[in-house]
């Protein structure tokens, strides 16, 4: 099954408008992924690839729709990282959902300081605009 544009889902994927290549992640990502979590000498075979490739890409337009309708529903057009949380845990993923918001808090208080970096570094100094 294959979610098509309008967060319906379609099993032809010449009638869904949206290309092979444009739905699937690309295989040597998901290849790479796997290696991370198998023993360095571990082999992976190219169908264990494809169903790997198949089933993520899946998962991401399953827990995407979701989050889609509801921003749908606010009438809003921006999915965030929010959207993406809620979604996980109302389809059941919860075991997802909450590292993903501990995950989401840290990153954004990164940002956060990174942006109040950068601006102290862009305000000019008293001292360097000090005359002499």
């Amino acid at each position: 099954m294959m979610v098509d544009n309008v967060g319906g889902s379609s099993s032809n994927p010449e009638n869904s408008g949206i290309r092979e290549q444009d739905r699937l992640l690309p295989i040597a990502n998901v290849g790479r992924i796997m290696k991370q979590i198998l023993p360095p000498n571990a082999k992976i075979s190219k169908e264990s690839k494809e169903t790997m490739q198949e089933c993520v890409s899946e998962f991401i337009s399953f827990v995407t729709s979701e989050a889609s309708e509801k921003c749908r529903k606010e009438r809003r057009k921006t999915v965030n990282g929010d959207d993406i949380c809620w979604a996980l845990a109302s389809l059941g993923f919860d075991d997802y959902a909450d590292p993903l918001r501990r995950y989401l808090h840290r990153y954004r208080e990164l940002e956060l300081d990174r942006t109040a970096i950068q601006e102290r570094g862009n305000s000019p100094s008293k001292d360097k605009d000090a005359e002499f």
